[in-house]
């Protein structure tokens, strides 16, 4: 008899549950030609995802730390600067560019997981996301004139344009230069199905034997991989991962006696212990000076 071949794994979403909880938004910023010098300036606390479809273009940074002072592009590209970040655009006056550019808000700003583990700028030519011309398609015809609906519908396919892009990224992390962290921990299978797993139910426990059967390894090996690809000890991110969730679900109005439950904290004062230790405040102090921050 023929021997019967292994039941593949089933695809896994490595996204939804991440994107779900620590939504990013995307704001049109600009469409159209670009000319002369253009300033985005990191105090407006922006994010952005430019999109340069034809001309050339050299950007600029004010000395930000892990970017080079000045890059040069002439082919089709995305570039996506996850976190607020000073960079000037200069392009021949001549000539012009035609871009697209949106600004992106992630929830949480800088302690958006995500926002975290990206790196300052990702540079990526459009030839190498699959899918991603007919997103870009439909966002040029969108842009080209006026329609009921149209500013929704270009902040949409926006985002459309991040998760292609994002998807691209699991599947390249070494190509994009990321360190080890979140998107690299997503890229490894066998670590993706127990980060996937965490993150749609961080309420649950998640001792080290359950994580490790999740992978398929041993707890040796499952410690070792995680911290090569992670970062950091299995333990840690999960205790990180729900203390993000916590400051998400508290700037909404959460409280803490509910919160802690959905987290897998036994009371709320273990909660305010594991947020104190991992902020260095209290949630009450942290989420007062957001609040004092905002007015």
């Amino acid at each position: 008899m023929p021997t019967s071949l292994p039941t593949p794994p089933p695809p896994l979403d490595r996204l939804s549950a991440l994107l779900e909880r620590h939504r990013v938004r995307a704001e049109l910023h600009h469409t159209g030609a670009l000319c002369g010098i253009t300033r985005f300036d990191a105090a407006a606390g922006h994010g952005y995802l430019h999109v340069l479809r034809r001309g050339e273009l050299r950007v600029r940074h004010a000395g930000t730390p892990g970017l080079p002072r000045s890059l040069r592009f002439d082919t089709p590209t995305l570039l996506l600067y996850p976190r607020a970040v000073t960079h000037v655009f200069e392009n021949p006056p001549d000539e012009g560019a035609d871009f697209s550019c949106a600004r992106l808000v992630f929830d949480g700003g800088a302690d958006n997981p995500l926002a975290r583990a990206l790196p300052p700028l990702l540079a990526v030519p459009l030839s190498e996301v699959p899918g991603l011309h007919g997103a870009l398609d439909l966002l040029l015809a969108e842009t080209g004139r006026v329609r009921c609906g149209q500013r929704l519908l270009v902040d949409r396919l926006f985002e459309v344009v991040l998760i292609q892009l994002l998807r691209w990224l699991l599947d390249h992390p070494e190509a994009a230069g990321v360190a080890p962290g979140l998107i690299t921990g997503l890229s490894e299978s066998r670590l993706a199905r127990v980060l996937v797993a965490m993150h749609a139910a961080p309420g649950e426990p998640w001792p080290l034997a359950r994580m490790a059967e999740v992978a398929g390894m041993s707890r040796t090996a499952y410690v070792t991989c995680f911290r090569e690809h992670v970062g950091q000890t299995p333990a840690d991110y999960l205790n990180d991962w729900r203390i993000a969730l916590a400051q998400g679900r508290l700037r909404d109005g959460t409280p803490m006696k509910l919160l802690a439950g959905e987290l897998g904290y036994a009371t709320p004062s273990a909660l305010s212990r594991a947020f104190k230790a991992r902020i260095g405040v209290s949630p009450r102090a942290w989420l007062g000076a957001r609040h004092a921050a905002a007015e």
